[in-house]
């Protein structure tokens, strides 16, 4: 039998110094992540930088020569500090400058709202030469795309309904399957006997996440894998190593 063809994988690049300085928590790797899961796309890394341009275009060159995918999050809104859109056609060597489909987006979504569309919206129109636009339904200014690096806003509900648009033209893999079981138990009791169960499936993960409760000591055994009927049986080696209470 061949061994199965590994899941696509990615990696998420989150900019700003908001986000270093404790000013802003993010939220939005942990939705990614749930995203790609039900793909069957791998998040291998994430990776947080400055508002530095040194920083931005180092990342993007190292996690797309890496990954299958990358996704960004933050700086391409209309601020002077935004400045992923320039770091990310900076890292391919593309130009950037406002681009007409980008301005007639953002020009009929403000004249629709009796808005005046200045400099600094018209900023959100720089797009990459080569990229293509990602949809954004919420505030209409677009992400985009550029080889295999996914440009996307910052603010979480935006950041998700430019994930939404993204998902169909990706090709995923197998989703991964989870199932958890609780022993009631310190995790050194436990380590032995799991680490002999992880050598008999070296295709699925598992890991073991320690608790308290009521002042006694629990771990959560959580085992992962693509092949459902792999995971049932380590999951019931594991009911027999440790029998519930």
């Amino acid at each position: 039998m061949s061994a199965p063809t590994p899941n696509p994988t990615a990696a998420i690049l989150i900019i700003g110094d908001e986000i270093l300085s404790g000013r802003t928590r993010d939220a939005n790797m942990y939705y990614l992540a749930g995203e790609l899961t039900k793909l069957g796309i791998d998040l291998k890394e994430a990776r947080v930088v400055s508002d530095d341009k040194d920083a931005i275009v180092a990342a993007v060159r190292a996690l797309s020569g890496r990954y299958d995918h990358v996704f960004t999050s933050g700086g391409i809104g209309p601020t002077h500090d935004d400045i992923t859109a320039d770091c990310v056609g900076a890292a391919f060597g593309v130009a950037i400058g406002v681009r007409d489909d980008a301005r007639a987006l953002l020009a009929a979504h403000y004249a629709a709202r009796g808005a005046e569309f200045n400099e600094a919206r018209l900023r959100m129109a720089r797009i990459p030469d080569t990229a293509t636009l990602i949809e954004n339904p919420v505030s209409i200014a677009p992400g985009f795309t550029i080889q295999n690096v996914h440009v996307m806003a910052g603010v979480p509900n935006i950041f998700q309904a430019m994930v939404a648009s993204v998902v169909p033209t990706l090709t995923g893999g197998s989703p991964l399957l989870s199932q958890t079981y609780r022993i009631d138990r310190p995790e050194s009791t436990v380590a032995g006997p799991l680490g002999a169960l992880a050598a008999r499936y070296p295709d699925l993960s598992m890991g073991s996440y320690p608790f308290t409760r009521d002042g006694a000591f629990g771990t959560n055994i959580v085992i992962r894998g693509v092949n459902g009927t792999d995971v049932e049986a380590a999951m019931i080696e594991l009911a027999v190593l440790f029998p519930q209470e």
